[in-house]
């Protein structure tokens, strides 16, 4: 049985998955979705978990190389909540792309994990390194 780190199955089976130069997104509980790609809903409410709880989660064995998240983002979050997001982020070089481009990215992914955060636009795409 495991007793530290990721516990929920089918994140740990998405995750094994995900090699080098995949994609793994993960998205807020408004991202529409996506019949292409396995998703994993881990949404219980408002905000649990959030996006950046399971990016942090995500990041303990994984080395993503690459960040994408919509422009709108930044346009229609507060200071704090982009501080948040860069400090959650740190040492990923993070690209930022009109939220329709960001969209059309996802089909490719691995796989999405869909959060219950409120943050609008909050999803982002990790590439593994």
């Amino acid at each position: 049985m495991i007793n530290t780190g990721i516990l929920n199955p089918q994140i740990l089976s998405l995750l094994a998955r995900v090699r080098h130069t995949n994609a793994l997104v993960i998205a807020d509980r408004g991202f529409p979705f996506w019949p292409q790609i396995e998703t994993v809903d881990i949404s219980l409410v408002d905000d649990v978990p959030t996006v950046l709880q399971v990016l942090a989660a995500v990041r303990a064995n994984h080395n993503f190389t690459q960040a994408c998240m919509a422009r709108e983002f930044q346009k229609n979050n507060t200071v704090t909540v982009r501080k948040q997001f860069t400090n959650g982020l740190q040492g990923i070089p993070t690209k930022f792309e009109p939220h329709i481009e960001f969209k059309k990215r996802v089909p490719h992914a691995i796989g999405l994990i869909r959060t219950g955060d409120t943050i609008q636009y909050a999803n982002m795409i990790l590439v593994s390194g």
